[in-house]
């Protein structure tokens, strides 16, 4: 029989630097979470992505055992490392920071193709170009 899922929580943290500070500590604590084997798994499974924000989603149990799954990282986080910013445009519509070619744009779709709900590569290309348009990029 499976076990009765608990809660679940929406993290997203530095990859391989988890610590059991906030906002890891507060969020699993409340539900009797052994916090510090949450962060030795998370670092152990993120520790090649080094320097990235990756979002994992953590499914809690009666038992107060856990499974998480790690996404890929945030578009506008890896747009940012494309171009090489520090932070998007305050105004994007007005103000221009940066520029990305298409095949940038699909690389990062490639990426994110899995956790996208897009049926096609070109789809998923486009919803990336919007959050670059959002940041104050402008697509060659």
């Amino acid at each position: 029989m499976a076990k009765k899922i608990l809660g679940k929580v929406k993290l997203q943290l530095p990859a391989g630097q988890a610590t059991p500070a906030p906002p890891v500590g507060p969020a699993l604590g409340q539900h009797g979470v052994n916090i510090g084997d949450f962060c030795k798994q998370f670092n152990d499974r993120t520790k090649n992505d080094t320097g990235m924000i990756i979002p994992a989603e953590i499914e809690i149990y009666q038992d107060r055992s856990f499974s998480f799954v790690t996404k890929s990282p945030p578009a506008a986080i890896l747009i940012k490392k494309e171009v090489g910013l520090a932070k998007g445009s305050p105004v994007p519509n007005r103000d221009k920071v940066g520029s990305i070619t298409k095949e940038q744009l699909e690389k990062i779709a490639k990426i994110k193709m899995k956790d996208l709900n897009a049926a096609s590569l070109e789809t998923a290309t486009r919803m990336i170009a919007g959050t670059a348009r959002s940041l104050g990029v402008t697509i060659k």
